[in-house]
């Protein structure tokens, strides 16, 4: 199936007028950000919108009630945030948060500019889809299993695998040679005229794509999955420090941004709404802990604030049936996200097949506990106070379940009468 609709993904230059404001979307090209660029976006976020960072699970930012887009354009250009008028919603790239510091087969950071300054310099490539997900995986699989569409992993120092739709081609190409065939895969995707705004959307693309390319794949295909969050004290191999934190439903007030941009060292947005402060030393390593987390940062990797992610809801959303980031919270708060059951064997007659996916859940009897029961679906209907579920989860304002992660996740959907659990 074609889409009718061009993809609407906001920028800076095109906002998304959402129910309480426009909209902003800032690209950060594998996640990072300079402390006077942090500065930057902290100081729009309080002065020109609602005073918070939203960040994105492509490691971007995203800034609401934005009412002065020509002067929020104007200071993220001066800051080096918006580098192309053309190609700005195409950025979309995601790194390795930790390579070159912690582990990995091979240093992807080096191939960001890269391949950023080659999208920007193919005028055709400004015709992608917004939605478009390019991947750099240094070996770890933290980002592999994000379901990109064109990436590479690396299977050693001198050799990536090229990644299409979330999966390894079989095609093993050099570093040397790893932008220019993303850059090329790229263009194959365009050439193929679809309509589509992922590559995994389009009828046997992955195959088409790689006869543009000319590249001959190979026997063997790594597996991706879900990895831990890197959160908390993190030993770099060069004896210094980074510190990984999660942000509670990923919204980082702009004060606390601003404090973080104090520290004067590389941060990294994850595409998990957390954040890496690197290159620090041991004692000032202790003192930023000290300092941000009475701040509400999060560096205990234990925390249940890293089971829970949610939508928009409602202010944000017209779509959401109510405020499900404050019910979340509250879930949170009073200790009704519980830690995770331990993993059952798996089942023998899973229907989907997909490790990416979770099976069918069905909720608890809850016959004694007074929940209402929805005649239409025979599913409970549960009031915000009633929800308590452990491990991941994700809370929804309407059936789109915008922002979802990927991997076994409960979802939590507000219904007109209270929350339904799959």
């Amino acid at each position: 199936m074609t889409r009718s609709n061009p993809d609407s993904c906001p920028g800076v230059l095109r906002l998304h007028q959402a129910a309480d404001g426009p909209l902003a979307r800032i690209r950060l090209p594998g996640g990072r950000l300079e402390p006077g660029q942090l500065q930057v976006l902290a100081q729009a976020a309080a002065e020109l919108g609602d005073g918070n960072l939203e960040l994105t699970s492509r490691g971007n930012v995203q800034l609401r009630q934005m009412h002065d887009a020509a002067a929020l354009s104007e200071r993220l250009a001066g800051a080096g945030l918006l580098p192309s008028r053309t190609h700005e919603r195409v950025r979309n790239i995601v790194a390795s948060p930790l390579s070159g510091r912690i582990g990995g087969r091979s240093d992807v950071h080096g191939l960001v500019p890269v391949l950023d300054a080659g999208l920007q310099a193919a005028e055709r490539l400004a015709e992608l889809p917004g939605r478009v997900l390019f991947t750099l995986d240094d070996g770890r699989g933290d980002i592999s299993g994000l379901g990109g569409d064109i990436g590479v992993h690396a299977t050693g120092a001198d050799e990536f695998a090229l990644v299409l739709a979330g999966r390894d081609t079989g095609i093993r190409i050099s570093p040397a040679d790893a932008v220019q065939v993303m850059l090329a895969a790229a263009h194959g995707f365009l050439d193929l005229g679809s309509g589509q705004w992922r590559l995994q959307e389009v009828d046997d693309g992955v195959r088409r794509v790689i006869d543009t390319l000319g590249l001959s794949p190979g026997p063997d295909r790594l597996e991706f999955g879900a990895q831990d969050i890197p959160i908390g004290w993190l030993d770099q191999d060069n004896g210094q420090v980074s510190l990984g934190a999660a942000v509670r439903l990923g919204s980082l007030p702009a004060r606390t941004a601003e404090f973080i941009a104090a520290i004067e060292r590389p941060i990294f947005i994850t595409p998990w709404r957390s954040l890496v402060i690197a290159d620090l030393e041991e004692w000032p390593a202790e003192q930023v802990v000290r300092v941000l987390a009475p701040m509400g940062l999060i560096f205990d990797a234990n925390s249940p604030w890293l089971q829970v992610s949610a939508c928009a809801g409602r202010p944000g959303c017209a779509k959401s049936n109510t405020d499900v980031r404050a019910d979340a919270a509250a879930a949170v708060e009073s200790g009704r996200v519980q830690s995770p059951p331990a993993p059952n064997p798996p089942a023998e007659d899973a229907a989907s097949g997909d490790p990416d996916q979770p099976l069918d859940s069905t909720a608890t009897d809850l016959a004694d506990s007074g929940a209402a029961i929805d005649p239409a679906r025979t599913i409970e209907i549960r009031s915000a106070e009633d929800v308590t579920v452990a491990g991941r989860q994700h809370w929804s304002g309407c059936e789109r379940r915008c922002g979802r992660p990927r991997g076994p996740v409960t979802d939590v959907v507000a219904t007109e009468n209270g929350y339904r659990i799959d």
